[in-house]
């Protein structure tokens, strides 16, 4: 064989393994060697954390779907750190006249890492539920975290983000397609043993658990839940717990964010490279497939190509 035959065969066989090999060896182990989570009822107490910029437009209705969960009863405060906005989101926040709403101004803009570590200070619940300002949270959603919870294994739940209208456009129908792909490795790597990341438009995770990150952190969805399965708990994804939200119909806005997630991955490399380590990362195998191996994917597509 050439040498360029084989880095063809090379490129190829790896670019599989990511994209096919290792998701469907996900879910084989999930089939055959499943970790069921003990679902059950949680008694405890719960926080709601919130950074936000400018969202003045999202921030009631926001609050106001966190007010209603099923076990809003269970809720101690929801902490809402604005983050150098320059609207009314402080104000309208302010506004709400629940006693469990707290605000906190941050006059110059930080970064979301920065403002959660910040709100950790205030925390007084077990359990804190990390959420976006932006996202519609389902009525049972916090309720379906919570159960997992019940678990003592369980560190971390993820929710599930649900596209509304991703029809709309090209780019809304990749995301759609997208998202559906990557919950369904995500489920699996949960039931197989522990995820590597959550979904950070609404996860909950223990309060001993969390620690500050760097402030500059791109991917804190990640770095607060790799954490926990660290410290030796599972991340586990619970698709019933439903936050909504609209697929970007703007591609310039979706690359974006597709290079900030790659920016974000190599960062985590560098703050934390004992997660690059075997015997240190218990889902060493998880973490370096669906994170670090895909960061390869355009070169071997570039060599492929060459």
């Amino acid at each position: 064989m050439s040498t360029a035959a084989a880095v063809v065969f090379i490129s190829l066989a790896l670019l599989a393994y990511i994209y096919v090999g290792y998701p469907a060896w996900t879910a084989l182990r999930a089939r055959l060697f499943p970790k069921p989570i003990r679902r059950g009822p949680f008694n405890g107490r719960y926080s709601v954390l919130i950074a936000c910029f400018n969202e003045a437009e999202t921030i009631l209705a926001k609050v106001e779907s966190l007010l209603n969960q099923t076990v809003a009863d269970q809720m101690d405060q929801i902490l809402i750190g604005v983050d150098g906005a320059t609207d009314a989101t402080a104000e309208i926040a302010r506004s709400i006249g629940d006693s469990r709403v707290s605000v906190h101004v941050f006059e110059s803009r930080r970064g979301k890492p920065a403002v959660i570590n910040d709100l950790l200070q205030h925390v007084r619940s077990e359990i804190v539920v990390m959420t976006d300002a932006r996202q519609r949270v389902e009525k049972t959603a916090v309720a379906r975290l919570l159960a997992c919870l019940h678990d003592p294994t369980v560190g971390v739940v993820s929710g599930e983000l649900v596209f509304e209208q991703a029809e709309g456009t090209a780019t809304a129908q990749g995301m759609g397609l997208y998202w559906n792909y990557e919950k369904w490795i995500r489920n699996n790597e949960g039931l197989a043993a522990s995820v590597p990341g959550a979904t950070g438009a609404l996860y909950a995770i223990r309060r001993s658990l969390l620690k500050p990150i760097p402030s500059n952190t791109l991917l804190d969805d990640v770095a607060y839940p790799m954490q926990a399965v660290m410290a030796g708990t599972r991340c586990v994804f619970e698709s019933g717990a439903v936050v909504f939200d609209r697929p970007s119909c703007d591609p310039r806005q979706e690359a974006i964010r597709k290079r900030r997630t790659i920016a974000g991955v190599f960062q985590l490399m560098r703050l934390y490279p004992g997660w690059l380590r075997p015997l240190k990362n218990p889902i060493w195998g998880a973490y370096v497939s669906h994170k670090v191996l895909r960061l390869a994917s355009p070169w071997l597509l570039a060599l492929t190509f060459a």
